[in-house]
């Protein structure tokens, strides 16, 4: 079972599953989590070899979407699902595959495609960054900055850098993620649809959504919105937090 991050209390409603991207964990959700968990319950997870949860050799989506219908089963059996980049990816595939688990879909930045672009770079300059002696997060920023020159990539990246380990540590399976970078960046072949209701959300500074998408996801989601948040980039959710909780409350209301 995934590791999840639980915020609010069961209700009318069945639980919102928040599903990060790669590199990702829960705790970059928690405010968004607790700020939807007026009156519902929120889980957000650590997907497999994220975070907290078990790591794992196999990293692609229908071993993505498996996890994530676990949970669900574990936590009442439907729930609404958001997922963002390579999550929104495992959610799309959990709810093509399985719909009775998810009522409503929000997929924000990313598009049932594969994508030319590889993240292994990143992968080559956290396995390349020297961990000795670090005990500031200050310290590990100012030695990443030449492989990682993007001070909010850095960041981000930063997050899941266990400082408190002894000796200093990547939250982050590595080896796994750079092995399965194809898979991720990848879309299975995949067939059927999901009826429900779906929300495409895009940051408009970002190229993750384009126009020609839309046929590819109108073909699998039929009832699929689509929303675009202005000044956002990939992160729309830490660009734009307040607007994209406001359009992600509205369309789950």
């Amino acid at each position: 079972m995934l590791n999840l991050v639980s915020h609010g209390a069961p209700g009318a409603l069945p639980p919102l599953l928040i599903v990060h991207g790669l590199f990702g964990s829960a705790r970059n959700w928690g405010v968004i989590a607790r700020r939807l968990a007026e009156g519902r319950q929120v889980l957000a997870v650590d997907m497999r070899n994220h975070g907290d949860s078990k790591w794992n050799p196999a990293h692609g989506y229908a071993e993505l979407a498996d996890d994530l219908a676990k949970v669900i089963a574990a936590n009442g059996g439907q729930a609404d699902v958001l997922g963002h980049s390579m999550g929104g990816k495992a959610a799309m595939l959990l709810a093509l595959g399985d719909p009775a688990r998810v009522r409503r879909l929000v997929v924000a930045d990313i598009a049932p495609v594969a994508y030319g672009h590889s993240q292994r770079h990143l992968v080559a300059a956290m396995r390349a960054l020297d961990l000795g002696g670090l005990s500031l997060r200050s310290d590990a920023d100012r030695r990443m900055a030449l492989s990682v020159p993007d001070a909010a990539v850095r960041a981000f990246l930063l997050q899941s850098l266990d400082l408190k380990a002894t000796p200093a540590r990547w939250k982050l399976n590595l080896a796994a993620l750079d092995a399965e970078m194809e898979r991720i960046t990848g879309w299975p072949n995949t067939s059927g649809q999901f009826a429900g209701p779906v929300l495409f959300v895009k940051g408009a500074l970002s190229d993750y959504i384009r126009p020609e998408h839309h046929a590819a996801i109108l073909a699998l989601f039929p009832a699929a919105r689509f929303s675009e948040i202005a000044g956002a980039g990939h992160w729309l959710h830490a660009d734009a937090p307040r607007e994209f909780e406001e359009i992600v409350r509205g369309f789950l209301a």
